[in-house]
């Protein structure tokens, strides 16, 4: 089965901004919600948008993540299906 881009989708986003670094929940078709740190979004330059890898992340990245934690928590519990 191919993937297709339009059963991709972002729930809910959150981004860094001192370090681009961006947190997203997503959901593919019916599949069950998931958080997925990365990429990181930058300016380039020329002043167009561009994105790379998270890779590994900075002190700054961390505390930013952990001041979310919670509520990022808070929201893919309200994204998962009761058993």
């Amino acid at each position: 089965m191919a993937f297709d881009p339009e059963k991709d989708k972002v729930l809910k986003m959150w981004k860094c901004e001192e370090t681009g670094l961006m947190v997203t929940i997503n959901r593919y078709g019916e599949g069950e919600a998931k958080v997925q740190i990365g990429p990181r979004v930058f300016t380039r330059k020329d002043g167009k948008e561009s994105q790379r890898k998270a890779g590994r992340l900075n002190i700054e990245d961390l505390e930013w993540f952990y001041d979310i934690i919670d509520e990022v928590k808070e929201e893919l519990n309200q994204q998962v299906s009761p058993e």
